[in-house]
């Protein structure tokens, strides 16, 4: 049966605005990396950047979710977790104390590098998913570059900066899980945006009485950046975009091109706060690079 060329076209545009989506959240993830690493050295703390990463977005889409209410009909409280969970403020969080150990360079592999490779693990053991020859080697690149990244940050720091080998990828477990939850959801991106950032919001809310805040303390050149990475590109724009790509071509193919991350951060890292990583660093980005994208099975034969 054919199919007509109006509907055609209309698919190929549809996947069009889902590879530009995704490959969106690179340039503002390699920007987020850069701006999380860069914020550790002045007075502001991850509740202040959390705030600011999710109050943004929260008070813009706020027609949105007084809309459909805080737990909307149809979707279960437990995915509401796990996506807040997975993306929000508890996953920023964590991600922040993981970046002070790490420079951007590394971060960049630790982090979005290693979550198209989680999301295609929790493919694989829990949704039945059986890796080819491709993705194999590609989890095989992945273990080669974190081990050599590994390497070269015990030899250079004396083994200082361990946290984020550990928490980074945890985080990447977390994103995966709510990648998953939020492509079953049944929500679009907007809705899924204006949850994750108004719950976010009142579990940061919550913290203010135990941590205080720490804008009082910061200039307005400290500040302003801030606002503009975390809230306006990273909790809203990310949180957006990154929706949109898994609405349109699913989690995997969606979270594949975040691959590029790595080399991007690395390359901000050294223009924008003067980090030197060595080549080590540097192969380590392209080999987990290129590792990821083989390992989600973006270039499998299709049976």
């Amino acid at each position: 049966m054919a199919i007509p060329s109006g509907e055609t076209e209309m698919s190929a545009s549809r996947k069009a605005a889902g590879v530009a989506a995704s490959l969106s959240v690179v340039f503002i993830w390699a920007t987020w990396l850069v701006s999380t690493r860069y914020a550790t050295a002045t007075p502001l703390k991850p509740l202040d950047l959390s705030l600011l990463r999710y109050g943004i977005p929260a008070l813009v889409l706020a027609p949105v979710w007084l809309k459909t209410g805080l737990l909307p009909k149809g979707v279960s409280k437990w995915t509401i977790l796990l996506i807040v969970l997975g993306s929000g403020a508890p996953f920023f969080q964590i991600v922040a104390y993981g970046v002070k150990f790490t420079p951007a360079s590394a971060a960049g592999v630790l982090l979005p590098g290693l979550m198209p490779f989680s999301v295609a693990m929790i493919g694989i053991l829990f949704m039945g998913e059986r890796p080819d020859l491709s993705r194999r080697l590609g989890m095989a690149a992945i273990l080669l570059g974190g081990l050599m990244l590994l390497a070269e940050s015990m030899l250079e720091n004396n083994g200082i900066g361990w946290q984020g080998f550990v928490v980074l990828p945890f985080c990447g477990i977390l994103w995966a899980i709510y990648t998953h939850s939020f492509r079953n959801s049944g929500l679009n991106a907007i809705e899924g945006a204006a949850l994750i950032c108004i719950w976010s919001t009142i579990f940061n809310v919550a913290l203010i009485p135990f941590l205080g805040l720490h804008y009082m303390e910061a200039t307005i050149g400290q500040i302003v950046p801030q606002m503009i990475a975390q809230g306006i590109l990273s909790g809203l724009g990310t949180t957006l975009l990154y929706g949109t790509g898994v609405a349109i071509l699913g989690g995997t193919q969606a979270a594949a091109y975040t691959a590029i991350t790595p080399v991007a951060a690395a390359f901000g890292g050294a223009l924008v706060l003067g980090e030197q990583p060595g080549l080590m660093t540097y192969a380590a980005a392209f080999v987990t690079g290129a590792g990821v994208l083989l390992s989600t099975g973006i270039f499998s034969r299709r049976v």
